[in-house]
């Protein structure tokens, strides 16, 4: 950005090294932070004219606030977009002011665009075994088939995202009663595992083609490398539509169904948020909006208006 200062630059610069250093922020946050605080630095570029300085970043006021959020959504900008830029920005100014000794009050009080959060659609139990089931079939290769049935029902007994099952590594097999999973952000976390999903994937191994190391993926694509997470994608789709499932029931669809299921179980919300990695609680909360829906369902139907 030619209109932004070598002082501007340089300090969006250390806000983002300082956010992987103490935060260990995934580098697709580091990326979304520095798309979303440029952006709102070229905005107010042209809107104030000329370089944008330190001393223009101390000097924003609440209508520039405005203006920028009002342009956001005049070019078609979601509002949970809009929430994840002005967070973004927030986080800036709080680093910064804290170093230039600013009051940051003007952006940190804009209030956050409300937006629905996304409910999570989980399967229902019998849907859930019934994918597993159907993901075998997909492929005529028997140890693709098992190495699908494997991932599939890591994902569903123990709650793993797909990068995370597919980060498992030689090293991972026999599957221990515990995994210790990294997931988003660096963030570790401890996860029983269920003696199906330990047999499915000892089943796997036990036929698996390629010699699984210690240090390589655990779960290999037919070349012996590891695993491209869209073909599992692709044989998840081919098995909910052999079964009549919508579109919802994806790879990640059997996490959801892993915390709603335990939840239906009287599974302790805390515990749960434990078990996924959710950083807030708010996060894991939105399965106990989905149970809510199901519940309010039945008794809609079980009590139709006259």
């Amino acid at each position: 950005m030619s209109n932004l200062s070598p002082a501007a630059t340089d300090a969006l610069e250390n806000f983002l090294a300082s956010q992987r250093a103490l935060k260990n922020s995934a580098e697709n946050t580091i990326t979304a932070y520095q798309t979303d605080i440029l952006g709102f630095m070229a905005f107010l570029a042209g809107h104030t004219g000329g370089t944008f300085g330190i001393a223009q970043i101390k000097t924003v006021s609440l209508t520039d606030m405005r203006a920028w959020l009002a342009h956001e959504r005049g070019r078609g900008s979601a509002a949970r977009s809009r929430a994840r830029a002005l967070s973004a920005v927030k986080s800036f100014y709080r680093w910064l002011s804290e170093r230039e000794d600013f009051d940051p009050t003007a952006v940190l009080s804009v209030r956050s665009p409300k937006f629905a959060r996304k409910i999570p659609r989980p399967l229902a139990e019998d849907a859930a075994k019934a994918m597993i089931e159907t993901v075998e079939l997909q492929s005529s290769t028997t140890w693709v088939a098992a190495r699908d049935t494997a991932i599939i029902t890591l994902m569903y007994a123990c709650g793993l995202r797909i990068s995370e099952a597919l980060s498992l590594t030689g090293a991972d097999a026999p599957v221990p009663d515990v995994l210790r999973i990294t997931g988003k952000g660096g963030k570790e976390r401890i996860v029983p595992v269920l003696p199906a999903a330990q047999k499915a994937v000892a089943a796997y191994c036990a036929i698996c083609p390629f010699e699984l190391t210690p240090e390589g993926p655990l779960f290999r694509g037919v070349r012996g490398g590891a695993l491209n997470p869209r073909l599992l994608q692709k044989t998840v789709e081919r098995a909910r539509l052999q079964l009549g499932l919508p579109a919802t029931a994806t790879p990640h669809a059997m996490r959801h169904s892993f915390a709603t299921h335990l939840l239906n179980a009287g599974g302790d919300l805390r515990a749960i948020q434990e078990l996924l990695g959710h950083a807030s609680l708010s996060t894991t909360q939105a399965y106990t909006a989905v149970d809510t829906a199901r519940l309010l369902d039945v008794y809609e139907k079980a009590h139709p208006k006259g």
